[in-house]
């Protein structure tokens, strides 16, 4: 595999890694407005965001899955490239 498509892999997992803080973050009420999560936000509501408006249009409950589908759709686009420049 290239040089590229391993660096395309690593980015991709630490993409999903911010996810992760981020979900674990969102549960402490003093830190979601601190300048740490604000930094995680502007890294993950570009990839998120698209995901909770399909949601909302389709599903009205309180619980935000976006985060899970964002991790899915990463992990299959992981996929892809391994498949793609293997």
């Amino acid at each position: 595999m290239s040089v590229l498509g391993i660096s395309l892999i690593r980015l991709l997992d630490v993409i999903s890694f911010i996810i992760v803080i981020q979900c674990v973050l969102s549960w402490i009420p003093s830190i979601r407005m601190s300048k740490l999560y604000e930094a995680l936000s502007i890294i993950t509501d570009p990839i998120e965001e698209p995901i909770r408006k399909v949601q909302y249009r389709y599903v009205s409950i309180p619980v935000d899955f976006s985060p899970i589908v964002a991790i899915l759709l990463i992990q299959l686009l992981q996929r892809i490239v391994y498949i793609i420049l293997w």
